[in-house]
């Protein structure tokens, strides 16, 4: 193995640990929370980082660190309803558009095109606008911007497969193209759709907690970093704790994810291991 595999290999390692330790917090969130998020200690509040509180008090006496895990247990949720939901859509969409070619592609794809030229987050902002703001409502805003770009990347993928010899000869010998499209086609797909995945949660995570920092996410108390960075916001200067370690979760998980997801293509896509033996 080259020294640039090794590092691939690590670097994978590494992202993979990482978004496996995200999601370990998540499922565990109540048990591994030293104190009830919504406890409050008014004459403590603002209290700076202590051996009691390791990352402080927030501006109600609430502990932060519990807040903090709880609060990903909001995020990681959103971003696997998010990309489990918009990547089925999105697939679906891709496999239809890309098998069956052309009028019902060109329809298919123009109704994709009209999706993209809308900005993904300010069409999320003003579909929870109308929705009214709660954490369902984000799902479903997310949802309905996230799923495009996997049906543009199954199509892409479909029209490359499509023509090759295992998928003419299963034609020939009469499978139906429900059969072809899900017992040749879409298992060739699935290794791109991982990728795509693993940064599609990495921008909901981040969308969501847009969305949570106007306002437009889930409601108080349920903890969300977007919120809490909100919160932290007006004491920056005095208490700057609260903006920071929820932003730095932020921060770590959507680059564990986004690093996952290029260690990933690295590993999946031919040409790239093929470069990096050389």
């Amino acid at each position: 193995m080259s020294h640039r595999a090794a590092a691939g290999a690590r670097g994978l390692r590494w992202a993979a640990a990482l978004a496996a330790s995200v999601l370990l917090v998540a499922l565990l969130a109540p048990s591994l929370a030293p104190y009830s998020p919504n406890e409050q200690a008014l004459e403590r509040r603002l209290e700076t980082p202590s051996r009691a509180h390791w990352l402080g008090l927030d501006e109600l006496g609430r502990d932060v660190l519990s807040r903090l895990i709880l609060g990903t247990r909001v995020s990681v949720g959103v971003g696997l309803a998010v990309v489990l939901l918009a990547g089925w859509i999105g697939t679906v969409v891709g496999l239809v558009a890309g098998y069956a070619g052309g009028r019902l592609d060109a329809a298919l794809m123009r109704l994709t095109d009209v999706f993209m030229a809308f900005p993904g987050i300010l069409l999320a902002i003003a579909l929870v606008a109308v929705l009214g703001p709660a954490l369902r409502n984000v799902v479903v805003a997310l949802v309905v911007i996230g799923w495009v770009g996997y049906a543009r990347l199954v199509r892409g993928q479909v029209l490359q497969l499509r023509e090759t010899e295992f998928v003419l000869a299963a034609r020939a010998s009469g499978v139906s193209p429900a059969g072809v499209a899900l017992r040749h086609l879409l298992p060739n797909v699935l290794p791109t759709l991982v990728v795509q995945a693993s940064l599609g949660m990495a921008g909901a995570i981040l969308s969501e907690a847009s969305l949570s920092f106007l306002g437009l996410g889930i409601q108080p108390p349920t903890p969300s970093w977007g919120a809490m960075i909100n919160a932290g916001r007006s004491h920056l200067i005095d208490a700057p704790h609260l903006a920071l370690f929820p932003g730095l979760a932020i921060l770590l998980t959507v680059m564990g994810l986004n690093f996952l997801g290029d260690a990933l293509v690295a590993r999946l896509d031919p040409q790239t291991r093929g470069a990096g033996g050389s």
